[in-house]
């Protein structure tokens, strides 16, 4: 079968990328069992993977899912593995039916078409996030240690290093030096220390609306390849303050309290002190989004994928809500006010 969409996102004069979809071809019919099917886009994410859905002319079977995870620049196997340990904490992820790791094509069941960010408006959002909470923490509840790679000193600080490199140096053109930049060098010193200090769970690592799908068992979850064990509140902030979504304060604290109360509920070891429960939360969600900032400069700049730059604003809003709560934070809010070209005028909460 062949679609003219589906072709244009392997650029038909582009003779590899063309053999790849032929690839893909030959090996879901053989997988399906030359079954007529109709072939559609599914998704897209920030990486080189993509997704179709496959959809059976005799409405037989239901629709699958097909990744196409090109092997010099992605690795199916964390994939798999992960999803099998989210299946075995009671959890709805795609089941992997079919694979093909020397060639990257995994063939998924399909958890629909609705995602959390499609269908959240202010009258759903309390019973959806609910629903998201309460799987985090049926998440965090399953983890066993050296089961999922360590979200590590090293790894926090290799993210945090994106922030200059991508996004100041690459897409502002600021070098950071001397006292400017030994001064985010002690804001990033006190995030890696506060992620590390916290509980170790297992850690989705991008547990936002856009990766929750609206689904009979609430919720679907998906993109969870890059998992790690980490931080506890890692997911919750990516929960509450989304990349392409934003909420106002006072719902974020609501949610928070929601999720640590189930939490403490089912013996998670939060900080039984929600006061500095929250702190933790919001210096790990600082280290997310200047993580994020360098990310989205970075596809765009090496991937050739502008459209995440759109979002940029966002993460600074959230930066600089969260650093100008605190003092210790003072020279990020400095580099931000040279960023956006601000007065000084913050005056610190704690």
């Amino acid at each position: 079968m062949r679609d003219a969409t589906i072709a244009t996102l392997y650029e038909q004069g582009d003779s590899p990328r063309v053999d790849r979809l032929e690839a893909l071809r030959r090996w879901l019919d053989a997988t399906v069992g030359h079954a007529p099917y109709a072939l559609a886009p599914a998704s897209a994410d920030a990486s080189f993977r993509r997704y179709f859905r496959a959809t059976f002319a005799d409405n037989a079977r239901p629709s699958v899912v097909v990744m196409d995870a090109p092997p010099d620049k992605e690795d199916c196997r964390p994939f798999v593995r992960v999803a099998a340990l989210l299946q075995e904490a009671g959890l709805n992820a795609p089941r992997v039916l079919a694979q093909d790791l020397a060639q990257g094509f995994l063939l998924l069941t399909d958890l629909g078409v609705t995602t959390y960010l499609a269908a959240l408006d202010a009258h759903n959002a309390d019973r959806l996030f609910g629903d998201a909470a309460a799987a985090l923490v049926q998440w965090q509840s399953a983890t066993r240690d050296g089961v999922l790679p360590p979200y590590d000193a090293a790894l926090l600080r290799r993210e945090l290093e994106l922030f200059p490199e991508w996004y100041l140096k690459r897409h502002l053109g600021i070098v950071l030096e001397g006292e400017a930049r030994e001064g985010l060098e002690r804001v990033f010193a006190l995030l890696i220390a506060s992620a590390l200090a916290q509980p170790q769970v297992f850690v989705h690592r991008d547990y936002m609306p856009r990766n929750l799908m609206v689904c009979e068992r609430n919720p679907g979850i998906l993109d969870f390849q890059d998992a790690v064990q980490g931080p506890i509140t890692y997911d919750v902030v990516s929960l509450f303050r989304d990349a392409f979504v934003s909420w106002d304060e006072e719902r974020v604290l609501d949610w928070t309290i929601r999720y640590w109360d189930k939490a403490r509920a089912r013996g998670l070891p939060v900080d039984p002190d929600f006061g500095a429960f929250y702190r933790a939360f919001e210096w790990m969600g600082l280290q997310r989004h200047l993580k994020v900032l360098g990310i989205f400069a970075r596809i765009n700049y090496r991937d050739g994928k502008p459209t995440y730059l759109e979002d940029t604003p966002r993460f600074l809003a959230y930066a600089r809500a969260t650093a100008s709560r605190y003092a210790a934070l003072a020279p990020l809010v400095e580099l931000l006010d040279r960023i956006e070209g601000r007065q000084a005028e913050v005056r610190y909460t704690f």
